[in-house]
């Protein structure tokens, strides 16, 4: 893609006005370089583009679209996917009865004896009537469910 310009100046004769030089590049259709002499004898060198690169726009859309794809990609992965567990969590949480089976997200095995709005309480160990009383958020999985699964 080299390209290489010729640009020539011309001292106009003692008499002569408005004399116009102009070259040639090696790639006629990329630009061509126009000099003028003006009438007082300042001259001036000015490039003028004859056709755009239409690779440009191509390149800068796809430049576009590549933002835009990763941005939506992140949006699924930082807020969608989140948002769909919690949302699951609930359902589960919220269809606890009485007598399923649950693991707390400590390990903790028991059964439900009592499912309030803020807190549930499990009976962990059947010969010492042992109870405990969690938050909703700490129940991991339904192992009730897991069993009617398999």
């Amino acid at each position: 893609m080299n390209s290489y310009w010729l640009i020539a100046e011309a001292q106009a004769p003692a008499g002569a006005e408005g004399t116009v030089v102009t070259s040639e590049s090696a790639k006629p259709k990329a630009e061509t370089t126009t000099t003028t002499q003006a009438p007082g004898g300042a001259s001036g060198t000015t490039a003028v583009p004859t056709t755009p690169n239409p690779n440009a726009k191509n390149a800068m859309w796809s430049q576009v679209m590549l933002i835009v794809l990763l941005f939506v990609v992140m949006y699924f992965m930082l807020f969608r996917t989140p948002r769909k567990r919690q949302q699951e969590h609930q359902k589960m949480v919220a269809g606890l009865k009485k007598n399923d089976r649950v693991r707390t997200i400590g390990g903790i095995l028991g059964t439900v004896l009592d499912v309030r709005d803020d807190e549930i309480v499990l009976k962990v160990d059947e010969a010492n009537n042992t109870k405990i009383r969690v938050a909703p958020s700490a129940i991991a999985t339904v192992l009730s469910d897991e069993k009617k699964n398999q």
